[in-house]
């Protein structure tokens, strides 16, 4: 296995690090989190990088590169905060790459030159009240008439909900139960009968746009539909490279809190000399080490393997469950090294923190995850309805 980065993909990211500099991006980290803004003039600076759309097709705009040259965007912007992350997380490894993979020419050349310009977005709408972890039991239906459908339902915890232009609607199909019923839908954001609530307040990721939908008879042309009725699978193996990208997240919040917390325990004196000469303190920052390398390696495992397609279903749930785990114990440790100010809103470490903790709620809980991988692990499917 190769684990060298090619001269693009550093290049790539020392630009990151350039633009972080010059944009001051650990200011506007704090900005955002303080005021829950989302940082919508990232977007066209975003867009003449060449950085939204980097894995899309390069005949609709997109630049055709690799999952893993995206990842690693999405780790560099994620050591400043999720949220200056968030727009390249979106355009790669979101929603719009099931429009890129399985959507007509009509589809993609209505919405990805858009995308990768970041005058357009897709926000995945999946979750429920009653369908989290069971995507199977959605209740959003689908009615196919002469010449449309309607659609009526309801979803909840929407990431980009009221923002963004189109939304890539999970649902049922004609009432048909269990998977074989579920396809998607592609709704825009003005159309009569869609309605948004209000935008949720979270523990973490202020600034993130999220409420819930509710879609009452809403028309929709049959040109907008995505993914057939029995094609679910499709549906979850795209959903996989977007666990990546979550996963991403938790790499960049867990090596912006080791740096944090590095950066004073070189400074900080305690018994007349620096807390990193103390045994302990060593210990720790090895612990994080090696944690932090061992999510990574099976991060870049899963998207490098997965070159210009699809992720291991098996290797990008490995992958997102330990990160997952590994971001809330890395920040935790940093923010108890750096004490009293690490628990000070003064510090960034109490925000990494609180960031840390929504990425085993989002994209697959821990226990689904290890479900996911306990099934390839026995070659057979575990019924949780029994």
């Amino acid at each position: 296995m190769e684990f060298g980065l090619s001269r693009e993909q550093t290049m790539l990211l020392d630009s990151l690090r350039d633009m972080g500099k010059r944009e001051r991006f650990k200011e506007l980290a704090v900005k955002i989190d303080t005021t829950g803004e989302f940082p919508h003039s990232l977007m066209e600076k975003y867009g003449r990088m060449g950085l939204l759309g980097m894995t899309l097709s390069s005949d609709y705009g997109g630049e055709g590169l690799d999952s893993l040259t995206a990842i690693l965007a999405i780790e560099e912007l994620a050591k400043f905060s999720p949220m200056i992350a968030a727009p390249v997380f979106e355009s790669n490894v979101g929603p719009v790459r099931v429009i890129n993979l399985f959507g007509t020419d009509h589809q993609k050349e209505a919405i990805i030159p858009g995308v990768c310009k970041g005058e357009l977005s897709v926000s995945v709408c999946m979750t429920e009240a009653e369908a989290g972890s069971d995507l199977t039991s959605l209740a959003t239906n689908v009615e196919e008439k002469k010449d449309h459908y309607l659609l009526n339902g309801n979803k909840v915890f929407i990431t980009g909900g009221g923002v963004a232009s189109h939304y890539l609607v999970y649902t049922r199909f004609e009432g048909i139960k269990g998977y074989k019923g579920i396809g998607a839908v592609l709704v825009e954001k003005d159309a009569p009968g869609f309605t948004f609530g209000k935008q949720e307040r979270f523990l973490g990721l202020r600034g993130m746009p999220s409420c819930a939908l509710y879609f009452d008879n809403v028309k929709i042309p049959k040109e907008n539909l995505v993914i057939q009725p029995g094609d679910f699978g499709n549906l979850m193996l795209a959903f996989d490279i977007e666990r990546c990208g979550n996963a991403a997240m938790c790499l960049g919040i867990a090596v912006g809190a080791f740096e944090e917390a590095k950066k004073y325990a070189m400074e900080r004196n305690a018994f007349d000399r620096p807390l990193c000469e103390f045994q302990n303190i060593q210990f720790s920052f090895a612990d994080m080490a090696m944690k932090i390398d061992a999510a990574r390696l099976l991060v870049y495992r899963a998207a490098a393997g997965a070159g210009k397609g699809l992720p291991s279903i098996y290797e990008a749930s490995m992958g997102k469950c330990y990160a997952n785990e590994m971001v809330k114990e890395v920040t935790d440790t940093a923010l108890q090294i750096l004490g009293g100010y690490g628990y000070s809103t003064e510090y960034p470490l109490e925000r990494m923190l609180r960031d840390a903790r929504a990425w085993q709620v989002a994209g697959g809980s821990l226990q689904m995850l290890k479900i996911t991988m306990a099934s390839m692990i026995f070659g057979r499917r575990f019924d949780q309805r029994k």
